[in-house]
Order: C-alpha cells, then sequence, then structure tokens
C-alpha cells in the first residue's frame, strides 16, 4: 500500500501440533505482511521445551533466511509482523516478547492497543517489574502472577485475572512449552481465526493466513474468549461477562486484505457492497470510475456496477517502490506520490472521473491525486468515499493522527472538498457500513467519536494539546 497515514497496529500468528511449525509460520507472515513492515519475529518451541526466537527489523523475506529459520525447531511457533503504535520502534519492541521464569518460560505476541497502560505499567513498576520495552504489550506478562502459591495452580486463572485489568483492543497469543492460550478483548475490535492443519491448530489475524498455508477455518475467536489449545484439543473459557461485537470499521474499509473473511463477511464482498450503496447515495454524472489502487478497487467496483459507468484503470500503482522511499528534499516529497501513483493519461484525459477512495485522513494524498488528474487532462474530478468522514483519532491500534492533522475534523463537507481541489466530494454514510456488513454493531470511534470504553488519559492528553 502506498502511504496514506493510515496504518495498523501488526498481525500475529500461531501454530500448535504442526510439523516444521516454524516454517509455517513464515509462509503465514508473508501473508500478514500488510498489517505491518517495521518488524517481525517468530519463536518457537523444540521436543526439549526450549522456545527459541529469531526476530530483527524490516520485511519477513528481509528478516528470516534458511540459516536462522533452521534454529526454530518445533511444533509449535507463533509469528508477528509490527508496525508501531504505542512505545517507539527499535528491536527490543520488535515481538514475539520472550519471558524467561523459574516457574515456566512463555512468549507473546500482541495485536492492538490498551488505553490504561500508562495507568498499569505505573501500578507495576511501583510493585517493582522491570519493562524490556516501550511497548504495552509487555504490560499483561507483567500482570500474570507467579507467586510460588499459585505456580501448582492451572495458568489459565493468573492470564484470566490479568485480562480483565487490562482494557481496550487486544489479541493475544500466549505460548508455554505445552500449550498456546488465545485471547481476545471483549469487545471484538480486532479479527482472530482458528484453522485446523495436519492435526493441529493454527490462529491468525486474518483468514487469508490460514489459506495460504492450507488450514481449514473452524471459527472466530469470541469476543472475551480465551482458548487453551494443547493435546487435549481446544477448550474455552469466557473471562468477562461483557460482550460485543464492536468490530474495527476500519478493518473492514481498509486493513485488511480482500480475500480475508472477517466475522463470516469476505472484505471484498463488503467493499463492492459500500461501493454500490455510495453510488445510492451519493450519484454523480461522469465518464468513468476510477479506483485509488489497491485497497479502494473493490468499492470502485461496486460503484461501476451501480451506476453504469465504465470501470477504468485510470492509476497505476508502482508496486516496486520501497516502503523506506527517501525524500530528502520538498521538491522530492511532492513528487512521491507519482513515484507511488501514475494517471494513465489516455485514460484520463478530457474524461470526467468519479475517483473512489476508501477513506480520507488527513487529505495531503487525495489532493495531489485529484491535481494529477487534472494534470493528466481529467476534466472533472468528483471524488466519493467509501466511508464517513474521519474527524477522531483512533486510541485502539490505529495509527491515526490527532485532530488537528484530520482533513474533516474542523471543516464541512464544502470546505473539505475545496481543500483537496475536487469538482465534488462525498462520503458513505454510517448506515451504509453496518448494511454493507449485514452488521449491527461496529466500531465507528474514528467517525463519530463515540468510543466504546473509557479512554483514560488519551483523550485528556489529546485535549490537553488542543485545548478544548
Amino acid at each position: 500500500m502506498y502511504n496514506k497515514e493510515l496504518n495498523e497496529g501488526c498481525g500475529v500468528f500461531g501454530v500448535w501440533g504442526v510439523p516444521h511449525a516454524a516454517e509455517v509460520t513464515y509462509y503465514a507472515l508473508h501473508s500478514l505482511q500488510h498489517r505491518g513492515q517495521e518488524g517481525c519475529g517468530i519463536v518457537s518451541v523444540n521436543d526439549e521445551g526450549w522456545l527459541n526466537r529469531v526476530k530483527g527489523q524490516g520485511l519477513v523475506t528481509e528478516v528470516f533466511n534458511e540459516d536462522n529459520l533452521a534454529t526454530l525447531q518445533g511444533n509449535s511457533a507463533i509469528g508477528h509482523v509490527r508496525y508501531s503504535t504505542h512505545g517507539a520502534g527499535g528491536i527490543e519492541n520488535v515481538q514475539p516478547l520472550l519471558f524467561r521464569h523459574n516457574s515456566g518460560d512463555f512468549a507473546l505476541v500482541h495485536n492492538g492497543n490498551l488505553v490504561n497502560s500508562a495507568q498499569l505499567r505505573k501500578y507495576l513498576e511501583d510493585r517493582g517489574s522491570l519493562f524490556q520495552s516501550t511497548s504495552d504489550s509487555e504490560i499483561l506478562a507483567h500482570l500474570i502472577k507467579k507467586e510460588p502459591v499459585e505456580r501448582n495452580g492451572p495458568r489459565i486463572i493468573p492470564i484470566m485475572e490479568a485480562l480483565n485489568m487490562i482494557e481496550g483492543a487486544f489479541v493475544f497469543i500466549i505460548m508455554t512449552q505445552h500449550r498456546l492460550y488465545i485471547c481476545r478483548d471483549k469487545y471484538g475490535f480486532r479479527p482472530f481465526s482458528i484453522g485446523k492443519l495436519n492435526g493441529g491448530f493454527a490462529v491468525s489475524s486474518e483468514t487469508c493466513a490460514l489459506s495460504t498455508i492450507g488450514a481449514e477455518y473452524v471459527r472466530d475467536v469470541e469476543p472475551g474468549e480465551v482458548v487453551t489449545i494443547d493435546h487435549h484439543g481446544l477448550r474455552t473459557r469466557m473471562y468477562s461477562d461483557y460482550q460485543r461485537h464492536a468490530m474495527c470499521a476500519m478493518e473492514y474499509i481498509y486493513f485488511a486484505r480482500p480475500d480475508s473473511d472477517i466475522e463470516n463477511v469476505n472484505v471484498h464482498a463488503f467493499r463492492k457492497e459500500t461501493g454500490k450503496i455510495l453510488w445510492q447515495e451519493a450519484p454523480v454524472d461522469a465518464d468513468i470510475v476510477v479506483g485509488v489502487p489497491d485497497s479502494s478497487l473493490s468499492a470502485a467496483s461496486g460503484y461501476a456496477e451501480a451506476s453504469g459507468l465504465p470501470n477504468e484503470m485510470g492509476l497505476i500503482k508502482n508496486k516496486y517502490i520501497g516502503r523506506t522511499f527517501i525524500q530528502p528534499s520538498q521538491e522530492m516529497r511532492d513528487k512521491g506520490v507519482k513515484m507511488k501513483l501514475s494517471p494513465v493519461q489516455s485514460i484520463v484525459c478530457g474524461k470526467r472521473i468519479v475517483l473512489v477512495d476508501d477513506s480520507i485522513v488527513r487529505g495531503t494524498t487525495s489532493l495531489r491525486i485529484v491535481r494529477m488528474l487534472r494534470a493528466a487532462g481529467a476534466k472533472e474530478v468528483h471524488l466519493r468515499i467509501a466511508s464517513p468522514m474521519i474527524k477522531n483519532p483512533c486510541f485502539y491500534g490505529v495509527d491515526m493522527s490527532v485532530h488537528k492533522e484530520l482533513l474533516c475534523f474542523s471543516r464541512t463537507l464544502e470546505e473539505a472538498c475545496k481543500a483537496i481541489e475536487a469538482d465534488s466530494l462525498a462520503f458513505l454514510s454510517e448506515e451504509g457500513l453496518f448494511k454493507a456488513g449485514h452488521r449491527a454493531d461496529l466500531c465507528l470511534a474514528c467517525f463519530n467519536g463515540d468510543y466504546p470504553t473509557a479512554l483514560y488519559s488519551s483523550i485528556e492528553e489529546v485535549k490537553s494539546e488542543h485545548k478544548f
């Protein structure tokens, strides 16, 4: 994906009871690479019960090779791809996190963000905890009690107690010598699925990774659920009586791969349906429909199908631009979008274009694309967005700008349209999102400010920064 100022926290994967578990995890992480490109890692458990780890900064293909994968023996493994949201970058924050302890070693991976991390970190540090990283993912490990009196009891008990102390969006995989614990927050913010593979099990942030390794989808992990995977098979407990299915709407709109299914709804089908609904809500007299590659192509297809307009490839994405493309000068930064997206002049010249995109965050990319199309000879550019107006930051693991940087935070629709120099601008309604996914609940906090959880210090920091 080209840079549009929006990134997801990470992707997690685990496998239990499957030969060459680390290699399986390696291929699965390839399928989840879109969820994080800063770093990645794998921990496996060998036949002697020893946990081994390889991790590094960079893409999956940059971190792993035949030699270091060969050190990860065993039939169980967990893996992670990272894009930092809470906490800084650096190798110490790359997961999986690995802990050596005389009560038993364990490793964990996490996708999401804890909104009460500052309070919990202080609580733990006041009681003697020493943190290896600045990531909030490490907090769960310190919350899992290790007092000697409890070591003979089931480990799931302190895990459930710890889960009830954390608040926010999360999916965790905790791996010990003999089992995996799969944990999902009670709000259901992040997708998490279970599959069967070669007599064992696999769990993944997205079903596309299960398909890649040939696993058979079994079911989703429920909000507020802890699933234990070991030689007994699957066992489940609910750590919370409170339960919602407030899936982050941006998972459907932007983050997930189109071949993934999220809670029994295919992502491509969802996006295509939003395009159809967008046409019903905001039709326009035009010549062609052009989708912004890649995550908007499904919505553009739906808009074109509903409107009867030709769906043309008016923008081409350069798939070989590096993720750390250097732009040392303002002139080169201005050319950055052209390096990643190029208009097809023979298609757009003289045309009235419906430009379909999935979302607008700061609006800088939208402005540059509109200008590019006009420079290529487009007669009109009508921007249609397959999601509502983003007016609020996200505190649940999406790297989203603060209020003052959001195009639509303090602007009317007309002012936003003028800012990006489009001939017209329209957004999908919140009702359209529910209709597209046949859902009764979604997290729409970035659109309407209705945060499902308390925000603790997070919202106070934002208010202080902007003097609300």
